[in-house]
Parts: C-alpha cells; structure tokens; sequence
C-alpha cells in the first residue's frame, strides 16, 4: 500500500518534468513564452525564470521585452535571489524609461537593498544603497502610495547606521586609554552620528554616551587641561539634562556633574 501511495505521488511530478522538459527542448519561442507567464503565475519561478533567461535574447527590442525583463526581475525576487533581482529591477528602469513599471521597478531595487542591508556590527554598503534608491524613488514619485512606506524603511536603515555608530563609539569608550585617547575617539564617533541622523532613536544613548566620556577624559588629563576640560563636561551635562530632563541615565548624569563641579571648585580654591 506504501509503495502504491509513492507511485500516485510521483508520478504527477515525473509527468510535470516530462512536460518541461519538452518545453525547454522547444524550439517554438511564442510556446516558451505562454509557458514561463503560466510557470511565473504559479509561482513556480525556477522554471519561469529558466525560460525567460533564454527569452530575453530573443525578444530583445520587440513589444515583448518589456514583459520578460520585468517578469524575470520578478522570478529572481520571488527566489529570494535579492542581488540579481535588485540588479535587474535597476536594469529594466534604464532599458524601458518610459515604462509604468518604473515606478515599482525603482521600489523595489531600494527593496532589495533593503533585504541585503545586513546586522549592524557588518559592513553597511546595502544600507547605504537601500537608502540612496528609495530617496531617489521618493524624489520621482512623490505621489506614490508608497512613499510612506519608504520613508519609514529610510528611517530603520538610518537607525541601524546609528546604531553601528553608537557600538563603535561603545567600542571606542570601552578601550579607554589603551594605545591612545580613545574617548575623544568615542565623543567624536557619536557627535558625528547625531550630526548625520539628529533625528535617530539613540539620541539619547549617544548623547549620554558623549558626557561620560567627556568627563572620564577630563578625569584623566593632565593638570594642565584638567579644568577646561572639566568645564567642557559640565556643559555637556547641562545639554543633556536641557534634552532628556526624566532620561535613564539621569542619575549618573548627576553624579558627573556634582564630580566635575566639586573638581572646578577644588583647582580655583587652590
């Protein structure tokens, strides 16, 4: 009984390769045609784009190009092939400017990026892209209904990018002295996060990030630059506090002050 369900089960997937086969074999390109849109409106996108890969050459220039390049950019997303699909959603903006496609062509080359744009700690090249292809997307559609949705997508890769930042500034306080002044590395890694995306969710993190690090600096300058630098902290705490006045980091925040005050104090009594 086991053996006879098998059969039933296999064999309408030998005739299914059976008939493709043929259809591959076939030499009747219109055939080809009718069969990799039928393939792509099953979702079955290996065999569609198998086909269209091969049709794009024959179908170069004609009224049918439009349709194969498109439909093949769409074979590749559907495969989770997010590279090429996004390389060829770029390509059919520039082969077919006069498309209206274009317009979901050029979302979805941002989308791509998007799908690539990897974990925060890694090199962020997609990300970069993702963002430059969905601003030029708002830029040329900016009546689009889907502009909103790329402009929250713009704001989760701009945060992520933020968040690199914030961990290599992290990074940079938690080598304190070693082989050099990291801290000021760490004070100018967020400054420069927060000059870029002001607007980022780790506003708060970096702001406070930047105080400490202000200040442990200036605990550990020479007597020289001791309470300039002591001074340089107790304005960044009064920014801070001005920003985020209930912020979770407040009682630290406080503390730095009373500490750098109390330092202040100490150096113009003597």
């Amino acid at each position: 009984m086991r053996k006879f369900l098998a059969a039933l089960i296999l064999i309408p997937l030998l005739l299914s390769c059976s008939q493709y086969q043929k259809v591959l074999k076939s030499t009747d390109y219109e055939f080809k045609y009718a069969k990799a849109m039928e393939y792509f409106e099953k979702e079955d996108f290996m065999r569609a784009a198998t086909l269209l890969n091969e049709l794009q050459g024959v179908y170069r220039g004609t009224d049918k190009a439009e349709t194969i390049n498109y439909t093949y950019a769409s074979c590749l997303y559907g495969l989770n092939d997010y590279i090429m699909a996004g390389h060829y959603y770029r390509q059919f903006v520039k082969t077919f400017p006069s498309s209206q496609r274009n317009e979901e062509c050029q979302f979805m080359s941002g989308y791509c990026y998007y799908m690539t744009s990897p974990k925060p700690r890694l090199d962020q090249t997609d990300t970069y892209n993702a963002i430059n292809e969905f601003q030029l997307f708002v830029n040329l559609y900016p009546r689009s209904e889907r502009v909103a949705e790329a402009n929250r997508l713009m704001d989760e890769l701009r945060d992520k990018l933020v968040y690199k930042s914030y961990l290599s500034a992290k990074l940079y306080f938690g080598l304190g002295d070693y082989m050099g002044n990291n801290y000021l590395s760490a004070v100018i890694a967020a400054q420069n996060s927060l000059k870029e995306f002001p607007d980022t969710k780790y506003r708060e993190e970096l702001s406070f990030l930047i105080l400490e690090a202000k200040y442990i600096q200036a605990v550990n300058s020479v007597i020289s630059k001791k309470e300039e630098r002591m001074r340089d902290a107790i304005d960044e705490y009064f920014s801070f506090i001005n920003e985020f006045p209930e912020s979770q980091y407040l009682n630290r925040a406080v503390k730095i002050y009373n500490d750098a005050a109390k330092n202040i104090n100490f150096e113009e009594t003597n």
